[in-house]
């Protein structure tokens, strides 16, 4: 009996030995992987431009002509860091001034060579642009003597560009004076036309 269990400890001793190796742990060399996202939120521009609606200007003519003026003030905001471009011209293709079928015509004056309104014109100025002065104007009732200096609005499809700007906006204003001369053989009546303003973003 004691030689048999002598004889088994050799083989319980081997079986031990290799259930030891196949139950040990394995090692195992641990692998990874990186990925970076790059999240983009893209603000659009936009473009929003508010003017005064409606200009009025009253002539009262005597013995001399009269030049009268009055103004319309833009205001544009954009978001677009490269600026925007606010031009303009007449609605459609006459850029007269009519009431029923008398007329006050567009000026002669262009905004790179503007000039004295003539009598029974109407135009615009804008300070600084073009060949404007950069002097300021103040606007005019009734002047039977008048230095300012006016181009006629341009006709729709050939607008004149007014301003360009290079950064962001908040309501930044533009002057439009538009002014008239007429002296007392222009019939009574209010003379009537519309310019449109367009505002880009650059």
């Amino acid at each position: 009996m004691k030689k048999t269990i002598i004889k088994q400890i050799p083989l319980v001793l081997g079986v031990l030995a290799v259930t030891g190796i196949v139950l040990s742990p394995v090692a195992v060399n641990a692998v990874s992987d990186t990925k970076n996202t790059v999240i983009n939120a893209t603000i659009d521009p936009t473009i929003s431009m508010t003017t005064s609606g409606t200009v009025g200007i009253t002539l009262t003519p005597g013995a001399s002509a009269v030049v009268s003026s009055a103004s319309d003030t833009v205001s544009v905001s954009t978001n677009n860091t490269a600026g925007y471009t606010l031009s303009f011209a007449d609605s459609n293709a006459s850029t007269d001034l009519t009431s029923g079928a008398n007329l006050i015509t567009a000026h002669t004056g262009s905004q790179a060579s503007p000039t004295a309104l003539a009598t029974g014109t109407w135009g615009y100025r804008v300070v600084g642009v073009g060949g404007f002065t950069a002097t300021s104007y103040t606007g005019e009732t009734n002047a039977t003597s008048s230095s300012s200096t006016w181009a006629g609005v341009p006709a729709t499809g050939a607008p004149n560009t007014l301003k360009t700007t290079a950064t962001t906006a908040a309501n930044d204003q533009t002057v439009v004076w538009y002014g008239a001369k007429v002296d007392a053989t222009k019939p009574t009546g209010t003379y009537t036309d519309t310019v449109t303003y367009t505002a880009v973003t650059n």
